[in-house]
């Protein structure tokens, strides 16, 4: 099969490797497509130890099963796998499973590829009618849904009263912003430094207040601030500018150290919580929505071939996509 193939630092082969083999419970996928990811980028870049090349990365997925007796239906995959049976499995948190795995990861090569071997607990059914470039959404839309969910729990505020604010306007912002949205939240600013994207969101997502700083907006503390970049000037950001009482929600992954005024954090009570990926029912639940069209057109998102997924890779580095999101297709 074909698959794009990372093999060292801004290197990609798009080039022939052999078939996965499904064993047990898995099932041979036929990936219709695949959509980078800010962690793809990271390993990319050579930034995540975690994936050496050479490796096949990619992990936002959808596709039709082409083996056994599911062979032909059409689905969206969910790439962690876990163990099924520690604490954290039998109380919905598979996210945090210590044994979990996710394609893109050794021992698991990733969706950037013809094909793929997912277990069969793993695949959500996707009904006809729904684009699979749009199931594949599913992955990254969890992502805000998960953060929102559990970030309004801490809020102590009804969502209609919450305003918030989303520091970034990436796939993983515009799925928490969209994600607040569907469960209540009516007053919404995204910053995006990228002034190309922050005009096409602007087109494609009018509800949002997209600004390029918290400068530009009115200056109202929000209850609410997710961090969907995760680097230490966004979190600086996000610390000063939520208000008494209020909560950081952290998702995004850019670095580890710096960022947070601790000292006012403590002093007026705000509340943090980190949220990584979604529990299973997560990712179900912003799937159906998804397929209910919840989430709206997806006219943010750009779709170009996996043959040519080297040079999607390049613009994103260089700043020149103004999508939310790139989908490769198969």
């Amino acid at each position: 099969m074909k698959a794009l193939v990372y093999t060292g630092p801004k290197q990609l082969d798009y080039r022939d490797v052999p078939d996965p083999v499904a064993q047990g419970t898995n099932a041979l996928i036929d990936l219709d497509c695949s959509g980078i990811c800010g962690s793809d980028m990271h390993a990319f870049l050579g930034h995540d130890p975690r994936r050496p090349a050479p490796l096949i990365l990619g992990h936002e997925a959808a596709g039709v099963v082409a083996s056994g007796p599911d062979a032909g239906r059409r689905v969206t995959i969910n790439p962690l796998v876990s163990c099924g049976t520690c604490e954290f499995c039998r109380s919905g948190r598979e996210n945090l499973c210590q044994e979990r795995q996710i394609i893109s990861m050794p021992p698991r090569e990733g969706s950037f590829a013809e094909r793929i071997s997912m277990p069969l607990s793993n695949l959500v059914t996707v009904p006809d009618g729904v684009p699979l470039w749009q199931a594949a959404l599913a992955e990254p839309m969890a992502c805000g849904w998960h953060a929102v969910r559990l970030s309004l729990k801490q809020a102590q505020e009804p969502a209609e009263r919450i305003e918030a604010v989303v520091l970034g306007g990436g796939a993983i912002g515009l799925s928490a912003a969209l994600s607040l949205s569907i469960h209540g939240v009516s007053r919404i600013t995204v910053l995006e430094t990228n002034a190309a994207r922050r005009d096409r969101m602007r087109r494609a997502l009018p509800q949002f207040d997209f600004q390029a700083s918290f400068e530009d907006t009115s200056g109202s503390l929000p209850h609410l601030v997710v961090d969907a970049v995760g680097i230490a000037p966004t979190r600086k950001i996000a610390s000063t500018i939520v208000r008494p009482g209020g909560v950081i929600a952290h998702i995004g992954l850019g670095d580890n150290e710096g960022g947070l005024d601790v000292r006012r954090m403590t002093l007026q009570e705000i509340g943090f919580i980190g949220t990584y990926t979604y529990s299973a029912q997560d990712f179900r639940d912003t799937a159906q929505a998804i397929f209910e069209g919840k989430f709206g057109s997806f006219d943010w998102v750009d779709q170009r071939p996996l043959s040519e997924g080297a040079g999607a890779f390049d613009d994103l580095l260089a700043g020149r996509v103004d999508a939310g999101k790139i989908v490769l297709m198969t």
